[in-house]
């Protein structure tokens, strides 16, 4: 893994929302109105945090119909593991781009 996916991928898990997210999606995979619900959390920024994640490769989203025609995005946790340890961490800093890190 590359240190721009690893840290991708560290960023969409470090906001407290995103990890329960994932959490209730690997219990079950589920449409974003019910999970707002679930969760207690708006659909707009439900999605915004899906966006995230899904970005990161952490949940997969799906468009689907309805028995009555309505569209309903499904989400579920995308197959992962990650291995965190110094030596990934190392390895994952050695591919980071320079222009990035100047810039931080």
């Amino acid at each position: 893994m590359s240190g721009d996916e690893l840290l991708k991928v560290l960023t969409a898990l470090g906001n407290p929302h995103r990890m329960r997210i994932v959490a209730a999606l690997a219990a079950e995979r589920n449409y974003v109105s019910k999970l707002a619900r679930e969760i207690g959390m708006s659909r707009p920024l439900l999605h915004t945090h899906l966006q995230r994640l899904e970005a990161a490769g952490l949940v997969i989203g799906s468009l689907e119909l309805s028995e009555d025609g309505k569209a309903m995005k499904f989400f579920e946790v995308a197959p992962f593991l990650y291995e965190l340890s110094p030596r990934t961490i190392a390895d994952a800093a050695a591919t980071l781009e320079r222009q990035k890190e100047e810039t931080r």
